[in-house]
């Protein structure tokens, strides 16, 4: 299955599988940049009030949960007749809010804090505490790109051998009904 630019369910050739080559609006579109919020957030932390760092992880949630409703949407299209529909819909909704969670806001979450604590703590020795948060700041930005990939393929992993495996859905399981992102970019 192909998820079109607009949003609407395709089924591919293989039939067995979700893909997103056409385009997933909650992966190949700028809208993917808000679940990158928290980040942001975390890494101007030193200088903004912690209420703009919670609006940021909001956004980001918001972001993880509207992912979450499309796949249900997209099962709920794909499996419409089938028996155990509700149950796909489920698991569908249940394995993007797992790993949209893990890869999007908390995994990268604590890693741009933790980055942009020790840069700080190590820069402060050197310069001022000031001068040491601005330049934390930027290497926790800078860093967020390098950290994307590692951190989805971690999880990938994880929900492959975990949440994947327990209800059949993994690569190696017996069912590949569940409506999560295909990562092989």
């Amino acid at each position: 299955m192909t998820i079109g630019g607009n949003g609407n369910a395709k089924q591919s050739s293989s039939g067995d599988e979700a893909t997103a080559t056409e385009g997933d609006i909650f992966r190949d579109y700028p809208v993917r940049y808000l679940g990158y919020a928290n980040e942001v957030g975390e890494a101007f932390r030193s200088f903004v009030h912690v209420g703009l760092v919670r609006l940021s992880y909001a956004v980001s949630t918001c972001y993880v949960i509207a992912d979450a409703a499309h796949k249900g949407q997209i099962a709920n299209k794909k499996f419409s007749t089938h028996p155990e529909k509700t149950s796909i819909i489920a698991q569908s909704v249940a394995d993007t809010l797992l790993w949209q969670g893990l890869a999007s806001v908390i995994i990268p979450g604590f890693t741009i804090n933790r980055i942009c604590w020790i840069s700080t703590r190590l820069l402060s020795k050197r310069m001022s505490l000031n001068s040491s948060k601005g330049i934390s700041t930027a290497i926790g930005l800078a860093a967020i790109p390098f950290i994307i990939r590692p951190i989805d393929t971690s999880v990938d992993m994880l929900m492959e051998t975990t949440f994947r495996q327990f209800f059949g859905n993994g690569t190696h399981g017996a069912s590949k009904r569940v409506v999560h992102h295909n990562r092989d970019d």
